[in-house]
């Protein structure tokens, strides 16, 4: 007999498959029974045909297609034997699903055999049409399912339950047909039943309000009884897991009632009683008393009001978190998360609990424990949960420090009592992990320790030690550099000294050779060995007996193949050689840095960047510029690299004001000392020369030529890929004293602009559901190449917008300049207008259009909002 002949067997074929060496011996096995099977099914052989089927759905298991015998399929479903149906059956689930058109012709199959009088086939066609129903299909056969629900036999009423839930998932308006019936089964005594029967209620309940209202109302208690039964019920082996009737059963029950009792007062008093019958009788020793203790524990969070149960659930997850299963621990946890917003007093009674978790091995579980550490944290507890937060960061994998790092740091700046404390943890921080800290914290770290002026001389003494214990943390080499070039002498002379400090006895010539030994050990990044140079020049001037030495390891750096490092110590030789003068006056200690505005753009407000001039131009404290030949001014006088230098301001405030920004208009520090005047009185009082601009004119020049080597640098808008150049500085009037030696020369001040030229059409330069920009342009008159154009934002939302600001940046052959905005506050619905006046110069006018990238950003309701585009559609010849 031919071996893959439609009489072959399917255990023979299965065995020569099997026995296949290779891929290829397989795939020819499959094709000649493949090819045996077809000519069986042209031949329409009626007595191999569910032999045949048979092998079709192994060779569809297998991964080989098998579409040629679905027509077989509904052969044998029409076929009067109960064999035949049911391979036809198990082929059509296999083979087809409710995607296919071919299901068309099976619904009158299905119609047949759910009206059989075998409750056998009725069962077939009850498995097949729960797992391939249509919508169409269940439109069609809904009246059949719904009968079933009243069959005599436990197992049709189970089938016909679960169709019922396919049906109604498939077909929402049918719900209402299935409520009473689904009623019914509530009361059945079958637990396969009532199982299902649970299930299609509790499906209802989300799927029709109406159905939530008639179970509430009608079935609460009943459901509640039958909790209370199942709890109370004597040993039943049919039903017994781990010593417990029916866990399947109570976790569905419970389910229902936490739906039920969802948003429900009368319905959540039902079943208190229950649930904390549950919560406190089931054994917690085997995996089905913790699912259920789990589900009671989800619906008492659930349900609404009850401060003992809920205490008794959040208990029940302590004890979870000493469960040895991972996966227990994990999910209480997560359940934990939740239930902080609901109490977050019994939460924190398992604190300590909680705590061990973020030292546990498995690393999801330490990762969900820190978060949830992170939100326990208040006032009345940072400080011993700090302590042993940074305790654990000695000992922790080197995987988990960035994170334990971040979450550390973002407590301590939330959540601090005092500066002393705060800089104490930070300082513990960076000690420990200072390579995982971001940028940004120990930007906020120098900002504080600037304000904190009573603490200068125990800062600076504390990083001393730190820095010696923990040079290879770059960080915190940041961080010790700045405060030793700006209170190095502090550090020296003792003073500010508190009463719970050790003196410590530090020389010039030890504080030199911390800043030297840093500059050596990290010697590949940019950014600390600028931070470094600029400290040598500031102790220099602090430490005059140390000036040779400083100038000796600043000589070493004027070979720099970095340039950035090569300017810096060609400048700073020449202000010690030849600077004697205005060295002192150059390297004060810099004005205390305003910790509200850091504070602000930390929190996520816009990058300074080619901005209005309302806004403050210094962001971060003493950093420097990256790997970029910047404006040596700003480097020298510690603005941060983060930092772009704004758009030239013709306005008439000068070229300090056009190199600075509008710095007058900066609200003044609460409590200092220092006025916030025009933009040379701000550069003169950042400098430390006490007169008047007027009276020193003429000096002005000089000071700035003491670290001016390049005058058109670029300024890069973070975010954005355009630039936005920045112009040549202007000279001073007559008789100045002359440049030197390190200024390239000066160009003269830009000209005003007049807006007396051709007029262009208004044009929509942004629209969105909710913001809408509107451009009106006209030319300067006597240059062709300036245009002033005026925006125009309003806003379409029924919400206010606050903190409005408005940025934009253009290619490197324009100028930009942006005036500031007529206000911050955009009004609702369209009632009114914020107007901003900006200012293009097009050096390639004629030859290269307008083209312009934007960013506007506010607040609606305290939550910050991003808008970002590009503005291509300027009128031409602009």
């Amino acid at each position: 007999m031919n071996p893959f002949s439609s009489g072959t067997r399917l255990r023979d074929m299965i065995r020569a498959i099997r026995a296949c060496k290779t891929a290829a011996e397989e795939r020819a096995v499959v094709r000649k029974e493949c090819a045996a099977i077809r000519a069986a099914i042209s031949e329409n052989d009626p007595d191999y045909r569910h032999r045949n089927m048979a092998k079709l759905m192994f060779i569809h298991m297998l991964g080989y297609p098998t579409h040629f015998g679905q027509m077989e399929c509904l052969k044998l479903i029409a076929s009067p034997g109960f064999p035949e149906k049911r391979i036809g059956y198990l082929g059509l689930m296999l083979l087809l699903d409710e995607r296919q058109e071919v299901l068309m012709l099976v619904t009158n199959s299905l119609k047949q055999d759910l009206n059989h009088t075998n409750q056998f086939i009725v069962g077939l066609a009850l498995c097949a049409f729960g797992n391939i129903c249509s919508a169409e299909m269940a439109r069609d056969l809904a009246p059949e399912v719904e009968r079933l629900l009243q069959f005599r036999d436990p197992n049709v009423r189970k089938k016909a339950a679960l169709c019922s839930i396919r049906i109604i998932k498939k077909v929402p308006d049918l719900a209402e047909n299935f409520i009473n019936p689904a009623a019914v089964l509530l009361k059945e005594k079958h637990h396969g039943v009532l199982l299902t029967g649970v299930q299609l209620c509790t499906d209802l309940c989300k799927i029709n309000e109406e159905a939530l209202e008639f179970f509430r109302k009608k079935c609460t208690n009943s459901v509640v009884r039958v909790l209370k039964e199942l709890a109370n019920s004597p040993y039943i082996p049919e039903y017994d897991v781990g010593g417990i009737a029916d866990p399947f059963l109570h976790i569905r029950l419970l389910r229902f009632l936490c739906v039920l009792g969802r948003g429900d007062a009368d319905a959540s008093d039902c079943m208190n009683d229950i649930l904390a019958q549950v919560a406190t009788k089931t054994e917690s020793n085997k995996n089905a008393g913790n699912a259920i203790l789990y589900e009671c524990v989800e619906t008492i969070m659930s349900i609404e009001d009850n401060s003992g149960l809920r205490v008794l659930a959040i208990n029940i997850l302590g004890r979870f978190l000493s469960n040895k299963d991972n996966n227990i621990r994990y999910v209480a946890l997560n359940m934990l998360m939740r239930a902080i917003n609901v109490d977050s007093q019994a939460v924190q009674r398992h604190r300590a609990t909680i705590l061990e978790c973020v030292k546990d091995s498995d690393a999801s579980i330490r990762k969900k424990a820190l978060e949830l550490i992170y939100l326990l944290v208040n006032e009345s507890n940072v400080k011993p949960l700090t302590k042993d937060l940074i305790e654990y960061l000695q000992v922790s994998d080197h995987e988990f420090k960035e994170d334990l790092t971040t979450k550390i740091c973002s407590i301590v700046d939330k959540f601090s009592p005092e500066k002393i404390w705060y800089i104490d943890q930070m300082l513990k921080v960076l000690s420990e992990a200072g390579n995982y800290v971001k940028d940004d914290v120990w930007h906020a770290l120098i900002v504080v320790i600037s304000n904190a002026i009573d603490l200068h001389g125990y800062t600076v003494r504390l990083l001393y030690k730190a820095v010696q214990a923990s040079i290879e943390q770059e960080t915190l080499v940041k961080v010790a550099v700045w405060c030793f070039g700006e209170y190095g002498d502090m550090l020296v002379n003792g003073a500010g000294m508190l009463d719970m400090e050790d003196p410590i006895t530090v020389t010039e010539s030890d504080a030199i050779d911390v800043i030297e030994i840093a500059i050596k050990r990290h010697n590949t990044d940019i950014t600390t060995n600028s931070m470094c140079l600029i400290a040598l020049l500031k102790l220099s001037s602090r430490f005059p007996a140390c000036s040779r030495r400083v100038k000796e390891i600043l000589t070493q750096y004027k070979g720099s193949l970095l340039l950035e490092l090569q300017q810096r110590a060609v400048e700073f030789n020449s202000i010690i050689e030849k600077h004697q003068n205005i060295r002192c006056a150059l390297m004060e200690r810099m004005p205390v840095l305003d910790e509200a505005t850091y504070s602000s753009r930390k929190a996520g407000s816009l990058p300074a960047a080619v901005s209005s001039s309302n806004g403050p131009s210094v962001n971060l404290p003493n950093g420097v510029t990256k790997a970029t030949p910047a404006a040596p001014l700003v480097d020298l006088l510690d603005l941060s690299s983060d930092d772009v230098l704004p758009a030239p301001n013709s306005s008439g405030g000068g070229f300090l004001q056009d190199l600075l920004g509008d710095l007058s208009s900066t609200p003044p520090q609460s409590g200092s000392s220092q006025n916030q005047k025009s933009g040379t009185d701000a550069l003169l009082d950042l400098l430390s020369i006490g007169t008047s601009p007027a009276a020193n004119i003429s000096a002005t020049p000089d000071i700035l030529s003491l670290s001016l080597e390049s005058q058109n640098s670029g300024s890069t808008l973070e975010g954005l890929s355009s630039v936005s150049s920045i112009p040549k500085l202007v000279s001073s009037p007559s008789g100045t004293a002359p440049m030197l030696d390190l200024l390239d020369g000066l160009s003269s001040s830009q000209p005003t602009i007049e807006s007396n030229g051709p007029q262009f059409p208004s044009i929509v330069a942004f629209e969105s559901s909710s913001l809408k920009m509107m451009f009106d342009f006209s030319k300067d008159s006597a240059n062709s190449q300036t245009t002033s154009m005026k925006a125009t934002f309003l806003n379409l939302s029924a919400d206010v917008y606050t903190d409005f600001i408005f940025q934009a940046a253009v290619p490197k052959f324009l100028q930009l300049q942006l005036d500031p905005a007529s206000s911050t506050t955009l009004p609702s619905s369209g009632n009114g207008s914020v107007t901003q006046t900006l200012r293009v110069i097009n050096s390639q006018h004629g030859k290269k259009a307008l083209v312009m990238r934007f960013r506007i950003g506010y607040k609606v309701n305290g939550k910050d909002v991003l808008e970002e585009g590009q503005i291509s559609n300027f009128p031409r010849n602009l």
